[in-house]
């Protein structure tokens, strides 16, 4: 049976009505939930890992997202495509090591694999504020990171959310800044040679 729905009173405006302005401080403050794109309520686009990347960006602009989670023929994810991937470097290093056009490059040559892919608990997110989500993202020093919680009577876990540094950009007004920390001697070395 569906709910049913009634409409709220309404009124004019008033003369002299102002805008509200909220401070960045007062909404890092607001719980992360406030920011968190929940899976639960919005529907989660997907793609196969053999699908070409001019494909992906087709169905990331029909359907409105920046993101598509990568699934193989049993429905498991297998990795993350984003419209960074497909606009950054990694195309153009693919093409330079292996060869070939851009359109024939496909998503599984790009996409972030599983195995790389960082998630954040839910029952921590729940406790967490938006300011402790920015800085796990520019610790972690991706644009997005993915919530799990766990399955009843299971001991697989689920994606249930996902933070996004353009979605809490857009809400905060600010811009988030990701330079990832260099975790080896390696890492730091190669990112100092860049500035050279």
């Amino acid at each position: 049976m569906h709910a049913q729905f009634k409409p709220l009173s309404y009124s004019d405006l008033s003369n002299g009505t102002q805008l509200a302005q909220s401070s960045n401080t007062a909404v890092q403050e607001d719980s992360a939930l406030v920011v968190m794109t929940d899976l639960n309520k919005i529907k989660a686009f997907t793609i196969e890992s053999s699908a070409s990347i001019d494909f992906a960006n087709s169905k990331m602009i029909a359907c409105g997202v920046r993101l598509l989670f990568v699934m193989n023929a049993e429905e498991v994810l297998v990795g993350l495509i984003t419209a960074s991937d497909l606009f950054g470097e990694t195309p153009i290093t693919h093409m330079q090591k292996h060869g070939g056009l851009r359109e024939d490059i496909l998503v599984q040559d790009i996409m972030t694999p599983r195995a790389k892919l960082k998630t954040l608990q839910m029952t921590d997110v729940m406790k967490a504020r938006v300011g402790d989500i920015i800085e796990t993202m520019k610790d972690f020093g991706r644009q997005h990171i993915l919530v799990v919680d766990k399955i009843v009577d299971d001991p697989n876990e689920r994606i249930c959310g996902l933070f996004s540094t353009t979605q809490i950009s857009r809400q905060l007004g600010i811009e988030i800044n990701l330079s990832p920390r260099a975790s080896t001697f390696a890492e730091f070395k190669s990112s100092m040679e860049s500035y050279s």
